[in-house]
């Protein structure tokens, strides 16, 4: 039998940096748990902020916790639809990329860079990546079978660390063209 993986799906979302939330929530402001992620240590946010392109502006959910620079993904229809151009690249790697207009209850940023689709990727621990033979950065498809939309994902990145759960991330334009309902897997090929 072929080992399956979960496959999620990640909706538009915002890392801030802590000088980012400042400007945007108040001093000292800390950022409020809604909701645990599968990721270990990562979390939904009450928190919101509205991110403003030449065509528009969206209301988006903030993730915690902080990171060293503030990051905006979205899928490559949202980013169509704001206006903004949003280049296909791994989380934290930001540079050379778009930025935009933040806007928060309390004041607002104009983030240089950072406005990106999260290439596709699969979490995983070293035990998982060893049992289904794969290493850090190396690149896999993923076959996804669904009712009528079965797909094979290529260009999926492997990222190993001890402190990831094992699970593959899409964005919300990849999840639809294949039909994902609540609970989804994939067979990894390589």
């Amino acid at each position: 039998m072929t080992k399956k993986i979960i496959v999620e799906t990640s909706a538009r979302h915002i890392h801030l940096s802590d000088a980012d939330l400042e400007t945007l929530f108040g001093k000292g402001y800390q950022l409020t748990n809604k909701k645990d992620l599968s990721q270990p240590g990562q979390f939904a946010c009450e928190e919101k902020v509205t991110v403003v392109g030449s065509k528009g502006e969206q209301k988006m959910s903030v993730l915690g916790p902080t990171r060293s620079a503030t990051q905006v993904e979205l899928s490559l229809t949202d980013a169509r639809s704001l206006g903004l151009p949003a280049a296909i690249r791994e989380s934290g790697d930001i540079e050379g990329t778009a930025g935009c207009k933040l806007i928060g209850p309390a004041g607002e940023v104009e983030i240089p860079c950072g406005v990106i689709a999260a290439k596709r990727h699969i979490h995983m621990t070293p035990a998982d990546a060893a049992e289904f033979g794969v290493t850090d950065k190396q690149i896999v498809k993923v076959e996804i079978e669904t009712d009528g939309r079965s797909l094979v994902f290529k260009d999926v990145v492997c990222r190993v660390s001890e402190s990831y759960a094992t699970a593959m991330h899409i964005d919300t334009d990849e999840s639809n063209a294949a039909g994902c309902g609540r609970e989804v897997y994939g067979t990894i090929i390589k």
